[in-house]
């Protein structure tokens, strides 16, 4: 158990997510929405602050709960490790029904996110 308390933790904090419905709302009725390679986002400049991540994973990209989290996390690492570039923006993700969880989906988005942000 100390091993496992030693390891560096990464994730996103509370101050990085989206999870409020007015949020998700706002950005739904104001945000500019862009569909590249599959990937529909909402972007929604704010002033200041960090950028924010709000996800859209439905039953509909899987109906097995292990596959829709898969996509979360690979969703989550790509933003985590682009989050630097992206300035103050909220985006919400939404991946095509047909993506695969994993390195190959990191890549893409990290792609993606740098040119969608701007």
């Amino acid at each position: 158990m100390l091993e496992r308390q030693r390891r560096a933790r990464f994730g996103l904090g509370e101050q990085v997510r989206i999870t409020r419905t007015r949020d998700f709302e706002r950005l739904f009725r104001q945000g500019v929405r862009r569909n590249v390679s599959g990937y529909t986002f909402y972007v929604g400049r704010r002033e200041e602050g960090p950028a924010r991540l709000g996800l859209l994973v439905s039953r509909r990209h899987s109906p097995k709960a292990v596959r829709r989290n898969a996509i979360k996390r690979s969703v989550r690492e790509a933003f985590r490790l682009e989050q630097p570039q992206l300035g103050p923006v909220d985006l919400l993700v939404r991946p095509p029904y047909d993506a695969r969880p994993g390195r190959q989906m990191i890549v893409c988005l990290r792609e993606l996110l740098a040119k969608v942000a701007k």
